[in-house]
């Protein structure tokens, strides 16, 4: 055997074999797509004028603090529409130095300046409500993805679409709600100080009473009987927090001590929120401290003593699940905007199994007519482009194995399409073959010159194909785009 073969078969061989452990075991090897495996598909709307208006308010509070600093008294500071705030000073002879402490708020622009009742507001400019959205966009993507990561779900999707959508592909994800509610919480934690608890009666007579400092923030309640939950009003807090999630360094899940068979979270604070956790349990022993998530108190334990260890325990009669998923979403920090759910699509495994299958009867009786047409037409040379093309196909499998690719119902498609096309090449170089033996050529001499003379007809071809998948993709993505 030439030398020059020999080394062609080992080489043949060794990718045979190499593509071979990528694709062991097969199940495992390949990705599959959601339209496969199954799924859940979301558009989610980034609230970013929501986003705005915290920051709004947020720099409102920030002011007020800055003015109490310098000693300047003031009727009000709150938030006008979405990216403003209204400033109403106490006394007008302050109003120099509350120009003062407007000035150093440079993403704000003032405005409606009435010296004499004391009153200007100050209003975000355009170019920072732009970036604000723009970066509530990003980290919301951001925080998802690191949710989804610890979701261990293999290849999601997860990406943006526009200015404040993101799109969220999880293929092979059974537990549709459960996916919901790790995506969609917020995970904004607080710790408020309890004014009163909230003993029956008209929690809208009682709200409507209340001075602008305090709110009613509910409880969830699960009926044991039904396992089904309800928001109900439970305590008056503070509407400053004392203390947010900001601070927390980690979040652990342990057994419930005082609920046999239920779960807690445990957090842990950074040294400055220890610090402060310790003086804020210092300072109000005696009171109650609710611990507020999202908006809903989780629990208001009685502070009975100085906590200097700056940990605290998240209850709430959650199980397993749903405290393993509050751990991921606490340590992953909080999203900075809330987002809601414009579009939802979910795939059940049992159509996946159903593309599967068609997809699977395509290429075989795609690939049983190539081989037959190759082996009645070319006999031998038919033969071995069908070796040659179930190597192609091999090869193929492994390198999406090999690079982590993904397998879509499109995918088979393609893979359908392959099969015909991979003998498009044989085809060329045997009809070429056939004319040279024609014209009475030996067949090695037959051979050289049917591989020869097909090279520059193969080139052409696959450079066509190659410029034509080039222009029609580009067209598709900003087609895609525009829509």
């Amino acid at each position: 055997m030439p030398r020059n073969l020999r080394t062609r078969i080992i080489i043949v061989l060794v990718v045979l074999l190499g593509s071979l452990w990528y694709l062991y075991p097969p199940k495992k090897a390949i990705n599959l797509g959601l339209d496969l495996q199954g799924g859940i598909h979301l558009v989610l709307g980034v609230e970013t004028d929501k986003h705005v208006a915290n920051q709004s308010d947020r720099a409102a509070e920030d002011f007020a603090a800055a003015l109490e600093r310098r000693g300047i008294a003031h009727r009000r500071v709150a938030r006008d529409g979405l990216a403003a705030f209204v400033v109403e000073l106490a006394a007008p002879q302050s109003w120099n130095d509350a120009i003062t402490v407007a000035n150093e708020f440079q993403t704000f622009e003032r405005s409606n300046d009435d010296q004499a009742a004391g009153r200007f507001r100050m209003t975000m400019s355009a170019r920072v409500q732009r970036q604000v959205r723009e970066d509530a966009a990003k980290q919301v993507l951001e925080k998802l993805r690191n949710r989804i990561d610890k979701f261990n779900v293999a290849e999601p999707t997860i990406a943006r679409q526009g200015e404040d959508r993101i799109l969220i592909q999880l293929p092979g994800i059974q537990d549709i709600q459960r996916a919901k509610d790790l995506i969609g919480k917020t995970g904004y934690l607080e710790f408020r100080l309890v004014e009163r608890f909230v003993e029956g009666g008209d929690a809208e007579a009682l709200a409507r009473q209340l001075g602008p400092e305090v709110e009613i923030l509910p409880r969830r309640v699960v009926d044991p009987n039904t396992k089904t939950d309800r928001l109900v009003p439970y305590v008056v807090v503070q509407k400053r927090p004392l203390l947010t999630g900001s601070a927390l360094t980690s979040a652990n899940v342990a057994a419930d001590p005082n609920s046999p068979g239920n779960w807690q979270v445990t957090v842990t604070f950074n040294e400055a929120g220890r610090q402060r956790f310790a003086e804020i349990t210092e300072q109000n022993v005696g009171r109650s401290l609710a611990i507020v998530l999202d908006g809903v108190v989780s629990s208001a334990p009685r502070i009975n003593e100085r906590i200097p260890g700056g940990n605290a325990v998240i209850t709430g009669r959650f199980t397993i699940q749903e405290a393993q998923d509050l751990k991921i979403v606490l340590n992953e920090g909080a999203l900075p905007a809330t987002v809601q759910i414009l579009e939802e699509r979910t795939v059940g495994p049992s159509l996946g199994a159903d593309s599967i299958r068609q997809g699977m009867i395509a290429i075989v009786a795609s690939g049983v007519v190539v081989v037959l047409f190759m082996l009645a037409y070319y006999r031998l040379s038919g033969l071995i482009a069908d070796v040659a093309l179930i190597l192609n196909l091999i090869i193929l499998l492994a390198c999406m194995a090999a690079f982590g690719a993904t397998l879509t119902l499109p995918g088979i498609a393609g893979i359908a399409l392959t099969i015909g096309m991979a003998v498009d090449t044989n085809i060329l170089i045997f009809e070429r073959i056939r004319e040279e033996l024609r014209i009475g050529k030996t067949v090695r001499a037959s051979i050289d010159a049917g591989f020869h003379r097909a090279f520059r007809t193969i080139i052409d071809t696959f450079f066509t194909r190659l410029l034509f998948d080039v222009v029609y993709m580009g067209r598709r993505k900003v087609a895609t785009v525009s829509i």
